[in-house]
């Protein structure tokens, strides 16, 4: 992937978009620590005209036709916690997070890949209702503790926090030829949301925290419970991981039938099919990618990939008909690192699907 940064004319994406995108990203938002940039969607929704209600780990804005579509992104990032005096842990990992409360506990083949994913980068701790500054310092290096069950980091110039202290990666947006680099997990998706009420967007969007933490369908399903009609239908956006950059440009958008917790809406999910299909973007269903290459593995006796949980998958799972719904993701590659890099060409084949799937009216030239 060529490294050159391109003019914001050549890119087919609206600069607007690319601005708040850039400020969302400098912002933290730490697995359990999400406060801050709640505080910041609140200004940026509100600025473009959203009514916009706070509750326990979700932030939710309206317009004035709030039941025409529901929309929602986690607005969680990994991080780290300052658990002790100069210990710290992943922050989705920590005990109060070690399970997404199903029964599905932490991986340790995941954790085996996340460990070996920042060395050597720079960090810096905020407070985390403010998100006022407490310093910065830099990952010298990164374990696995078998007794504690998760990733324990050594930093540099941060022994003075207190347990309780998040500790955000220090991140900006990079722009390539071909992509968009940076943590865009989930604060790509995030941002396009709150951009959709810039362009006139009428329906209601979630913002949910501790996505990563498996706990963020909790707070969308309290929400509905008091909120909602007998039956809603709800489309969840997110970034897809691939091994690659080349793999993860070979589709434009990622649908899914399922995961491994439910089924998912089929009528919504072939009604987004057929929205791409007319536009001419190319979709993949990553349910089957990814039984294709457990077939492919099990073939040389490797075990297989889970076909992922999803936030839409456990609040359909969980409510019992009461939410249905479906997925719409970009696919990126990086997964979880620093350098997550979505193809520009599926960034704007997402804004354009979701204006459709809003009736936004776009304006001439």
């Amino acid at each position: 992937m060529a490294q050159t940064t391109p003019s914001i004319c050549d890119l087919n994406l609206p600069p607007a978009l690319l601005d708040l995108i850039a400020q969302l990203i400098r912002n933290p938002s730490v697995v359990g620590a999400e406060h801050s940039f709640f505080r910041v969607l609140q200004r940026e929704l509100e600025e473009r005209g959203a009514k916009v209600t706070w509750y326990q780990g979700i932030l939710v804005a309206q317009g004035s036709a709030p039941n025409s579509l529901f929309l929602s992104a986690h607005i969680d990032r990994h991080g780290l916690i300052c658990t002790g005096p100069n210990e710290f842990q992943y922050a989705a990992f920590i005990a109060g997070s070690r399970s997404d409360l199903l029964g599905n506990s932490v991986d340790e083949f995941l954790m085996k890949k996340i460990v070996t994913r920042f060395p050597k980068q720079t960090v810096y701790a905020y407070e985390p209702w403010s998100g006022a500054y407490r310093g910065n310092g830099q990952v010298k290096y990164a374990s696995i503790c078998p007794k504690r069950h998760n990733l324990i980091f050594e930093l540099e110039g941060l022994e003075h926090l207190v347990a309780g202290t998040p500790i955000a990666f220090t991140d900006k947006l990079s722009i390539t030829d071909q992509a968009l680099v940076g943590q865009l997990d989930n604060v790509l998706t995030a941002a396009v949301l709150v951009y959709l009420y810039e362009l006139g967007f009428q329906g209601t969007a979630f913002f949910t925290a501790e996505e990563e933490a498996g706990k963020s369908w909790r707070y969308l399903l309290e929400w509905f419970l008091r909120f909602g009609n007998q039956t809603n239908q709800l489309v969840v956006v997110d970034t897809s991981p691939f091994p690659n950059f080349e793999i993860a440009a070979e589709q434009d958008l990622v649908l899914r039938n399922c995961d491994a917790n439910a089924s998912f809406n089929q009528s919504l999910t072939e009604k987004l099919q057929a929205l791409c299909h007319k536009k001419g973007y190319s979709t993949t269903y990553k349910d089957e990618y990814t039984e294709k290459l457990n077939a492919e593995r099990a073939l040389t006796g490797l075990e297989p990939y889970s076909i992922g949980s999803t936030e839409m998958g456990r609040i359909i799972k969980a409510s019992e008909g009461i939410v249905d719904g479906t997925t719409l993701q970009i696919p990126t590659s990086g997964y979880h690192t620093m350098s997550e890099s979505a193809p520009i060409k599926s960034v704007s084949a997402f804004l354009d699907v979701l204006i459709e799937l809003a009736n936004i009216e776009k304006e001439d030239g």
